[in-house]
């Protein structure tokens, strides 16, 4: 029992972090500090003149970066049963499927040239590549990669479709020029598979200049596939940007008057305490089984749920919380630990307004506090007529 709840633990830090967390943010900042210094020790080592002089520096870089993260790949399989869409499974198909996943596969790769180096006789030169692969690493920290991700992964069968066509238009532009230029240049223009080489790089607007066309219907196929390649390149491109800004829209918000004034927690408040209000809250997103505050741990912010429900576990006292309700208010207002673990149940945009920021709204306005301390005593007075 006392070993799962560590593995929750560690996920929670390493996978997920907890809200407010210092050790949490202070691994990551870390691990993505790691991987910068990673990339940039193999482009610098390329140099000859700096591995010649740093050749010891880089040798230490590579194995403390090998040794760090084959503990982490360690750590993220051995946690892997605590991923919310793995809890339903065994722990060992969980980490199977785990170490199955593209970020798995990505960290398998970073640490998989030491090993293989290690091996007498063997001198890759692929190893070179898989050691930037660390670069692919940061994508675990990085919300906007995932958004990109997602965008891509939902406009998988439009972006089909426009590869679809791409090719289309690249065999039947091939086949015209080939046909225009046979005679002409038949060193280039033999085969249609040559001709494709000239059809690349002209759809995709770059013109080498080394194969070009010499005669008159050439230069007319050559100029309708260039404008068809501005067409073609923009198919894809606005999709993407689409689905990007969509996908974005949906994963952060933006904290507006209505949204603020519109949460019963601030309803009470006038106009210039809802404005102190909104500049001083944040915002963020959670997915469904993500953590948000663990009971016991310091109340850094108090957060009001702005949509989406939330589960809070006091104790082993369930409850569901919807839109408009907050959590943590006590803990910050009376300076003592949360005592509540609240999870995602859905995707839920949270706002959070942090302990110093509130305690400075209620020295400058003191309405504020009062309206947030009455709140909050209604709520936990209806919440023991119901108990």
């Amino acid at each position: 029992m006392a070993a799962t709840g560590l593995r929750r633990r560690v996920y929670e830090l390493l996978d997920k972090g907890l809200a407010g967390s210092a050790l949490a943010d202070g691994v990551h900042v870390t691990l993505i500090a790691l991987i910068i210094v990673n990339v940039l020790a193999v482009i610098l080592e390329s140099v000859p003149s700096i591995a010649a002089g740093y050749g010891t520096v880089f040798v230490i870089v590579e194995i403390v970066s090998t040794v760090i993260f084959t503990i982490e790949f360690g750590v993220r399989l051995w946690t892997a049963p605590e991923h919310p869409l793995l809890q339903s499974m065994s722990p060992l198909r969980a980490r199977l499927r785990h170490a199955a996943s593209p970020a798995m596969v990505v960290d398998l790769l970073v640490i998989l040239p030491f090993y293989v180096s290690l091996i007498g006789g063997i001198d890759l030169r692929f190893l070179l590549l898989l050691r930037l692969a660390r670069f692919f690493k940061l994508a675990r920290y990085s919300p906007g990669f995932a958004s990109l991700t997602e965008a891509l992964w939902s406009e998988r069968r439009a972006l089909g479709a426009s590869l679809i066509i791409f090719l289309g238009v690249l065999i039947i532009a091939a086949a015209a020029m080939r046909l225009a230029e046979q005679e002409a240049q038949p060193d280039k223009f033999a085969t249609i598979p040559d001709a494709l080489w000239w059809a690349v790089i002209t759809l995709t607007t770059v013109g080498y200049g080394d194969v070009f066309p010499v005669t008159p219907a050439g230069k007319l196929i050559a100029g309708v596939t260039a404008v068809t390649g501005i067409a073609m390149l923009a198919l894809p491109v606005g999709i993407i940007a689409t689905a990007f800004a969509r996908e974005i829209q949906r994963r952060d918000f933006v904290v507006t008057w209505s949204m603020v004034s519109g949460v019963p927690l601030f309803s009470g408040l006038d106009a210039a305490s809802v404005a102190e209000v909104m500049r001083a809250v944040t915002s963020a997103t959670y997915e469904p089984g993500a953590l948000i505050c663990r009971a016991g741990q310091p109340a850094h912010a108090m957060f009001v749920i702005a949509e989406g429900e939330v589960e809070a576990d006091a104790g082993g006292e369930r409850r569901t919380l919807g839109a408009g309700r907050c959590f943590g208010e006590a803990a910050v207002l009376h300076g003592r630990p949360i005592d509540v673990t609240v999870r995602a149940t859905s995707r839920v945009k949270v706002l959070s307004l942090d302990a110093e920021e509130l305690h400075h709204l209620m020295t400058t306005r003191p309405a504020i506090g009062l309206v947030i301390a009455a709140v909050a005593e209604a709520w936990a007075a209806e919440e023991d007529r119901g108990a």
